[in-house]
């Protein structure tokens, strides 16, 4: 039986659209000449080669190659946003302007004064286009990453097209208004008004899984290097010149030829007559090969889509061979490739 809460606004994302406020993520915004020559030695991906309207997903590293967060990175013309976890924002933010020395680079922290609104699922860019009305053209073709300024009422609307959810959608950033009566209110009033459910946490956390997309703080942390993740290809650029962390990337990559001790895998657990979120295991749970521990579940949901349990756990290297079978506490499961659906 597939959950009832999950399924309700869970198809309402993957057949037509849903909302969710992301408001609680961090927004940085790094101004100056210098700003992408700045983030260039900083972060894993080519971040000169952005034009404005352009966008890339990135990491920032320590010099031993281990995540201290994860990033979207949108060129705007004038400026660049940077959209992190919010609770590693100002730990992120301390670093970079201790980093700022004789460059042109000036950072801001729009996360208070700066609302986030995703839209998500296959009618997305029409909801989107329909909620902006003029301007509003062309927003269906951008790229993954891309960005665009609108106006919606006399005001600007920053949109990113992203699928970091599991489901191709747009964020929009608006600058908020008064507390009791916000742009952000009135942006999700008439996505209401357009018929747009609001996807709880439960189904997006369900649509996430399924689609294999790593959160920060959840997946991975700052001991995980990017390669055990998984998102090397998203996320590292293997032309562009020094950032922190090159070194021991390239020796997994070259030297290594790409081995790491562990790696992200997606886990698909048994259907059976009691198959239920009840049997979906919890984060940390132990994960064996005959009797010896080789991982550990890091996100676990039941999937609609799949009508039965699916996590993400790291595993030892030498099980992450998708058909490999392993017990997550005694349950027995089979790696799977990712994504899931």
């Amino acid at each position: 039986m597939i959950p009832a809460l999950v399924s309700a606004t869970y198809e309402a994302a993957r057949q037509r659209a849903a909302f969710i406020d992301r408001s609680s993520r961090g927004r940085i915004i790094v101004s100056g000449r210098d700003r992408a020559t700045y983030l260039q030695g900083l972060l894993t991906n080519d971040i000169v080669a952005l034009k404005s309207g352009q966008g890339c997903y990135a990491a920032y590293l320590t010099a031993q190659g281990r995540m201290i967060a994860d990033l979207w990175v949108y060129e705007l013309g004038d400026v660049i946003l940077l959209m992190v976890a919010g609770d590693i924002k100002d730990a992120l933010l301390a670093r970079l302007d201790a980093l700022i020395f004789t460059e042109d680079v000036q950072l801001g922290d729009v996360t208070e004064t700066q609302a986030q609104i995703a839209i998500v699922g296959p009618r997305s860019a029409s909801i989107v286009g329909s909620l902006l009305k003029s301007g509003a053209s062309g927003l269906g073709t951008l790229d993954e990453h891309g960005n665009a300024r609108r106006d919606w009422r006399g005001r600007q609307i920053i949109v990113t097209r992203i699928s970091d959810l599991g489901e191709p959608g747009f964020d929009l950033y608006v600058e908020r208004g008064d507390a009791q009566k916000g742009t952000d209110r009135q942006i999700i009033d008439e996505l209401r008004q357009h018929d747009v459910a609001e996807l709880d946490d439960r189904a997006a956390e369900a649509i996430r899984i399924e689609a294999g997309v790593p959160l920060f703080h959840r997946d991975m942390d700052e001991d995980t290097i990017p390669l055990e993740a998984g998102i090397e290809a998203r996320a590292i650029s293997q032309t562009k010149g020094c950032y922190v962390g090159q070194e021991v990337i390239v020796r997994v990559l070259h030297r290594g030829h790409g081995r790491v001790a562990r790696r992200l895998v997606g886990l698909q657990l048994p259907v059976g007559p009691d198959a239920s979120e009840k049997s979906v295991p919890d984060a940390g749970a132990t994960v064996r090969a005959d009797d010896r521990e080789i991982g550990h579940v890091t996100s676990a949901t039941f999937s609609p889509a799949l009508k039965r349990p699916i996590a993400l756990a790291y595993l030892q290297r030498d099980f992450v061979q998708p058909g490999t079978q392993v017990s997550v506490e005694g349950t027995l499961a089979e790696v799977r490739t990712l994504p899931f659906v």
